[in-house]
């Protein structure tokens, strides 16, 4: 690693305003991937009896957490299943009209690779939101939305950074697009969060 002393200031504020350059064009470039199947998917998440069971392994899990705390706390039940717990018994917790959202940037990991499979047998609705397309994920879902970037903000282009913005930015488009067909006002959301400011 280098040296921490080697590195200006300037140099750190450069390296800040890429990033967020990056990131803001990655997003920006998430607006012509919309297809009918976000819109699909986003009606048949409001229009099912049961939850959005989001799911991913690694970075992408983090985000699928925030995306069920999104939906919760504005009146779409959601429920996080780590993918590698799920093939250890957490699958028990998916029930038969729960719609599965599931995160992967490859759609190649392992665990999701073994995880689809399963999920097909048991007829559940796949959503898929992936950066890579066509991928083992997007391939097998039923709905895909395309979070494809073209790099990570990080230096080596490997830590996920622009590619998680991506993923957390489409979760947000689908909870304020759940909340437009829901009709959830602001006195809703005060009754999902009774504790905010």
């Amino acid at each position: 690693m280098a040296s921490t002393n080697k590195i200006s200031p300037q140099q750190l504020l450069s390296n800040a305003r890429d990033t967020l350059i990056m990131e803001s064009k990655a997003l920006e470039g998430l607006i012509p991937r919309l297809t009918e199947d976000f819109e699909k998917a986003v009606r048949k998440i409001a229009e099912t009896s049961g939850r959005v069971v989001v799911t991913g392994i690694g970075k992408s899990a983090l985000i699928a957490q925030k995306i069920v705390a999104t939906f919760n706390s504005t009146g779409t039940p959601a429920l996080f299943m780590h993918a590698a717990d799920a093939i250890h018994g957490d699958l028990g917790m998916i029930q038969e009209e729960d719609i599965v959202l599931c995160l992967s940037k490859s759609g190649e990991s392992p665990e999701i690779k073994f995880l689809i499979p399963l999920l097909k047998h048991n007829k559940h609705l796949l959503i898929a939101m992936t950066g890579t397309i066509p991928s083992y994920l997007s391939l097998r879902a039923d709905l895909v939305l395309d979070t494809t970037v073209e790099g990570e903000a990080c230096p080596n282009n490997l830590v996920p950074t622009t590619s998680t913005t991506a993923q957390l930015a489409m979760g947000d488009a689908m909870a304020t697009g759940l909340m437009q067909l829901k009709g959830v006002t602001s006195g809703d959301f005060g009754k999902f969060h009774p504790g905010g400011a």
